[in-house]
């Protein structure tokens, strides 16, 4: 720094002039604080762009856990699906068996009751050819003529024969 004395009348004046050294520091500092600057705001971005990266990496995060739960919840329901066909399947298979012995001793049942009302009406029709039979003889003898009629219910059988001597 150096200081001149200009002396024009009454009028001093002073001029202080910096030195070349004071002037690159002062360029140093201005250029420090630039880089400072520089560096703040470079600093400001990375934090910005991290944000940004973070905000991205959390949604993936979110969506893969969104997904891999839903995918979870699919298999259960499909899972307890299968399970309720299975149980539904059994339950008609169970029905189905249940009816199919029903129908079969209902078959039986009526197989038996018509047996025995063949049966019995074959031995109805046994005892009416025995009678016939030895009335026919017996006609043959008298020479009467018969005249007779039956009914044949379930429960009982009805005769009535006549004999008619001509």
């Amino acid at each position: 720094m150096g200081v001149q004395f200009c002396t024009d009348g009454n009028l001093i004046l002073i001029v202080i002039e910096d030195s070349e050294d004071e002037i690159r520091l002062k360029q140093k500092k201005k250029q420090k604080q630039k880089e400072q600057q520089k560096k703040e705001k470079n600093i400001k971005e990375r934090i910005k762009a991290a944000k940004k990266i973070q905000a991205w990496l959390r949604g993936t995060l979110v969506c893969q856990t969104l997904l891999h739960t839903a995918l979870k919840a699919w298999i259960i329901q499909c899972w307890w699906r299968l399970t309720m066909d299975r149980l539904r399947q059994k339950k008609r298979r169970a029905a189905l068996i249940s009816c199919a012995h029903t129908e079969r001793a209902v078959v039986k049942l009526q197989s038996s009751v018509r047996m025995w009302h063949i049966h019995w009406y074959c031995q109805v029709l046994s005892a009416i050819y025995t009678i016939q039979y030895h009335w026919q003889g017996y006609n043959y003898l008298t020479c009467a003529l018969l005249r007779g009629h039956y009914v044949v219910t379930a429960t009982h059988l009805k005769f009535h024969i006549e004999i008619i001597n001509p």
